[in-house]
């Protein structure tokens, strides 16, 4: 499998592969800093767990809403004009938080600044989509969203940084990775016409969103990857908080164990996308979700943190891996608006991972555990896995009365 997918990379423009996913890497990083650095800042502010858990989910928010905007504009402009621009509000953004973050609600302001390196994706997925030819598009896809590693390198750096210089100025020191991406982006990836260019199209950015909500299609696939992609963007920001207060861990043990997890769904998704090219990407996720579903009840037990170390390493192994497949569905479905595409779709992954650390801190006050955010988390994969029974159901009767 490793060689047929290093023949497949060889198929396309490689260094705009490299470009958009180390663009979506560092804005990964970026874009979820502030549950990296929950703890601290928590801490500084005396922070509920409702609290908690909305600082962490603001940016996720902030990015949803921001998808909505960049992805139409990627394909008006063109990705690597927008990328840029991407980078520089994130520059803006950090500076916020370095100068003038000293209270929760100034620093909810700076999460929601923050949103515009969550819209890293829909710059990021037209890049790769456009330099690979549809064979390899759900390798392409997986290569390039391993930039969900960036929540690894903020959960891992993060409170090492914030414990040697202080939060505040970790926001400074993340200036630097945002400008050499720019520099390196600015240098590897190929320009791509915009849409408007390549057919022609006057109906402008609306346009495109307009056109591409009239396909029934596309809110199956914004739901999907609401529970996929928000779940392991939502869990990622979200479980440093919970092992320190559930376990009692260090902020740095835990955000090392969360980066871990992040390790795994990150390599998974390629996999995900590659076998989604072999097997296709509906077949794979049905047993995806409802494994999901039963992982998500095991951690609601509360048991032991190293039983929860494992099962949810899994879990985000597994969140990682359903990305993958659904965006390969993705690619083969709208590869000629890549960019609305993964910025809608993209906006429904971020919102649902605004709601999972709210509805975790709010239910952790209103019931006094942690548990019934899993089974909340839980019944959201079960439906998920039974909406595939539907939508296979609904395609075979289609084929069948076609022919």
């Amino acid at each position: 499998m490793f060689t047929t997918s290093l023949q497949g990379l060889r198929r396309g423009h490689w260094p705009s592969l490299v470009g958009g996913g180390l663009h979506f890497t560092t804005s990964c990083m970026i874009w979820v800093l502030i549950g990296g650095l929950s703890i601290s800042i928590s801490e500084d502010f005396g922070l509920t767990a409702t609290q908690k858990g909305f600082l962490v989910a603001v940016p996720l928010l902030g990015g949803a809403i921001l998808r909505l905007i960049i992805g139409p504009l990627v394909d008006h402009y063109g990705a690597k004009t927008v990328g840029l621009y991407v980078l520089t509000l994130e520059i803006v953004a950090l500076v916020c938080g370095w100068l003038w973050g000293s209270s929760y609600f100034i620093m909810l302001g700076v999460g929601m600044l923050l949103g515009v390196a969550g819209a890293s994706f829909a710059v990021a997925v037209p890049i790769a989509s456009q330099a690979y030819p549809p064979e390899h598009q759900g390798l392409a896809m997986g290569v390039v969203a391993m930039g969900n590693s960036g929540v690894l390198l903020a959960t891992l750096l993060a409170p090492r940084l914030s414990e040697i210089v202080g939060w505040q100025q970790t926001f400074g020191l993340m200036i630097i990775p945002v400008v050499l991406t720019g520099i390196i982006f600015y240098s590897t990836v190929q320009h791509q016409a915009p849409l408007t260019e390549r057919t022609h199209a006057t109906s402008g950015t609306l346009g495109f969103l307009k056109d591409i909500l009239r396909q029934k299609f596309i809110y199956w696939l914004c739901f999907l990857y609401g529970v996929t992609f928000g779940g392991f963007v939502g869990l990622s920001s979200f479980l440093p908080v919970f092992f320190h207060d559930q376990y009692q861990i260090d902020m740095i043990t835990a955000g090392t164990m969360t980066a871990l997890g992040g390790l795994a769904g990150s390599l998974a998704r390629p996999v995900g996308g590659h076998l989604a090219d072999r097997f296709g990407g509906s077949s794979l996720l049905l047993g995806l979700f409802l494994v999901i579903a039963l992982i998500s009840l095991g951690l609601g037990q509360l048991y032991s943190v190293v039983f929860a170390f494992l099962l949810t390493c899994s879990m985000l192994l597994l969140l990682g891996f359903g990305n993958g497949v659904v965006f390969q569905l993705v690619s083969t479905r709208f590869q000629h608006v890549m960019g609305t595409a993964s910025g809608l779709i993209g906006a429904a992954g971020a919102f649902g991972g605004f709601l999972i650390p709210t509805w975790f801190g709010v239910l952790k006050d209103f019931t006094g555990t942690f548990a019934s955010g899993f089974w909340m988390l839980s019944c959201a994969a079960a439906i998920a896995g039974f909406s595939v029974v539907l939508v296979q159901r609904s395609i075979r009767l289609s084929l069948k009365h076609s022919v």
